[in-house]
């Protein structure tokens, strides 16, 4: 009955026809079976040899158990996750690199001039103006035409500015 390769030892032989006499029947296609300790501390069954009592829900695993630390697993998953957003990143600032390489030194002296020329606050908060620079990642007039256009909201200017 068994799908194990490894040779059964007598008293797991004994253990199976003991379990088989009280009416288990097999369930098939389990591929893991995890019980978990705590919130760090899992044990899993890879290729389990799985067996479901009819009377009650009662299940029994046969096969070898690995502890593993979610913790470290949690980790390893944050820290892939975090280096493809720094490859994503530097991608796309190379994409964005490669767009604003063609033009030439007059047109892009000119735009640069237009940012940076200096927009009426029209009295808007400072502190306000700041946190949207900083939190939208823009220039200190777009930050100023978004807030204008939001009457002085400053979530509503972020988003529009982040959501572009």
């Amino acid at each position: 009955m068994s799908e194990q390769s490894s040779p059964q030892s007598r008293g797991e032989q004994k253990a199976r026809k003991a379990l088989l006499a009280l009416d288990l029947k097999p369930v098939k296609g389990v591929n893991r079976v995890t019980f978990t300790r705590g919130r760090a501390t899992v044990y899993a069954i890879g290729k389990p040899e799985v067996f479901m009592s009819l009377n009650s829900d009662t299940f029994i695993v046969f096969g070898e158990m690995q502890a593993e630390d979610m913790a470290a697993r949690a980790q390893q998953a944050a820290l892939e996750q975090q280096l493809a957003q720094e490859a994503a990143k530097e991608e796309e600032e190379e994409e964005e690199e490669a767009v604003a390489a063609p033009k030439t030194k007059e047109e892009g002296g000119k735009e640069e001039e237009k940012e940076e020329e200096n927009v009426d606050a029209g009295g808007m908060d400072e502190e306000h103006i700041k946190t949207v620079v900083s939190q939208a990642s823009v220039t200190r007039s777009k930050a100023i035409e978004a807030l204008k256009k939001n009457d002085g909201d400053v979530v509503n200017a972020i988003m529009e500015l982040t959501l572009q």
